[in-house]
């Protein structure tokens, strides 16, 4: 994706803060841009306005971890366990949890 693609995003996000689809885009763009701390704080910024969002928690694990931020990927992935589960997002949970195996 472009840098254009990114600004575009942004702008968007700006404009609907609480949008859930168009802040787990933008944290997906910074992500595949390798902005790794950027998309971490739109992972950490969707969380507070929709914390059942299942994605986010497979992904921002797998951006922590290549953060090297092992601990904190653990603890995102069982919270991604916790509200999988309670939403009955098997497929999500089911990633989420082999994620958390591979960390051991």
């Amino acid at each position: 994706m472009t840098s254009s693609r990114l600004e575009t995003l942004k702008a968007m996000v700006a404009q609907q803060p609480a949008d859930s689809f168009l802040r787990y885009g933008l944290a997906m763009e910074y992500r595949n841009a390798g902005d790794l701390d950027a998309a971490m704080g739109e992972f950490r910024a969707l969380f507070g306005i929709n914390p059942d969002y299942s994605a986010a928690y497979f992904h921002g694990g797998q951006t922590l971890e290549r953060l090297g931020r092992l601990e904190e990927a653990r603890a995102l992935y069982r919270t991604g366990l916790e509200v999988t589960t309670r939403k009955g997002d098997l497929h999500t949970r089911d990633e989420i949890q082999a994620a958390l195996d591979m960390l051991g």
